[in-house]
């Protein structure tokens, strides 16, 4: 019984330790888990603010002030990763949408990784994180729409690449998602993905394009043509009806990626092709000019429970973006 007891102690007593010791950016679950909170600060021209100091900022949990334990504006090395939608929806874009992936590796400094990951019936992991940018390259060129089958996991891979991948990794991170936003056929649900992003401090770029209600409605109105070959809108209610389901599918589809990007403090980037070159370098500079900020959150009873983050600023005028909220680990 001693025994055990002088065990526990020594236990509690490294944990203290640990806890004196280390870093504020370790990352340790409940009341000792500090909590990253990226933050992008610009004008109401969308210029970015540099050379702010731990004084501009205040966190509020909850509506609560918290002590900032962790404030870097150094720039880190990048860790991102680009989810390619190769569903069948994705054919008259993909090409545009490979080259502009190409672009972005141009982006990247040798310091930086990223990996590449397609997903459609399922997720293919095309490059796992590195700084080689030949087999990033490479992984580009491997992302192609599989014949006859039709699926878009979209929510799966996101899941994966955040639990299994991001979550241990620290520093600037982000998620860039190419899609139309529709999926078919993952086994992860929109809560639980979400939830997952609120355990996170990835930051999520939705670049959504929009390619079924458009080719629909121009494959429509060609075969309804009239004479002289002049274009009349859709009659058939039948076509009427599909029309407008598509239509509720992708205002549905544009939601939940705008609550992904707002949760996490990325953007939403609405695209109707896939020449996304000057997204991808909006994206890099944004991500390379973020604060990060952190703080130790008080005792939280109610594991799991979902606490409001709000971000301020000193300076007047100044437009501030931050993660909305946390959950607190289970």
């Amino acid at each position: 019984m001693f025994r055990r007891g002088l065990i526990l102690f020594f236990l509690c007593s490294l944990s203290a330790i640990g806890r004196a010791q280390g870093t504020p950016d370790d990352t340790i679950k409940i009341d000792t888990r500090l909590v990253s909170v990226p933050v992008v600060v610009s004008d109401r021209n969308g210029r970015y603010i540099p050379n702010l100091t731990r004084d501009d900022f205040t966190i509020l949990q909850d509506g609560v002030p918290q002590r900032i334990d962790f404030f870097a504006t150094n720039e880190e090395p990048l860790t991102v990763a680009l989810l390619i939608d190769t569903s069948q929806s994705t054919r008259p874009v993909l090409d545009d949408i490979k080259d502009s992936a190409r672009s972005l590796v141009k982006l990247l400094r040798p310091s930086d990784r990223a990996m590449i990951v397609a997903f459609d019936y399922t997720t293919h992991v095309l490059s796992t994180l590195t700084s080689d940018t030949r087999e990033l390259r490479k992984a580009i060129d491997q992302a192609e729409i599989p014949r006859g089958i039709v699926g878009t996991t979209l929510r799966e891979a996101a899941y994966q690449t955040v639990e299994n991948t991001f979550r241990p990794i620290k520093g600037r991170k982000a998620v860039i998602i190419l899609t139309d936003g529709k999926d078919f056929g993952s086994r992860i649900a929109a809560d639980d993905l979400l939830h997952s992003l609120e355990e996170s401090d990835t930051m999520v770029y939705s670049v959504m394009f929009q390619t079924d209600e458009r080719n629909s409605f121009r494959r429509t109105t060609f075969s309804e043509r009239g004479i002289y070959g002049r274009r009349f809108p859709p009659r058939n209610p039948a076509t009427l009806r599909r029309i407008e389901r598509m239509a509720q599918m992708n205002r549905k589809a544009e939601e939940y990626l705008r609550q992904m990007a707002d949760l996490t403090a990325g953007r939403f980037y609405a695209s109707t092709d896939g020449r996304l070159k000057e997204v991808f370098e909006s994206i890099i500079k944004e991500l390379r000019l973020q604060y990060r900020l952190g703080f130790y959150p008080p005792e939280d009873k109610a594991q799991g429970a979902f606490h409001e983050i709000k971000v301020k600023v000193t300076r007047p005028e100044m437009v501030v973006r931050a993660r909305n909220g946390y959950r607190a680990e289970n």
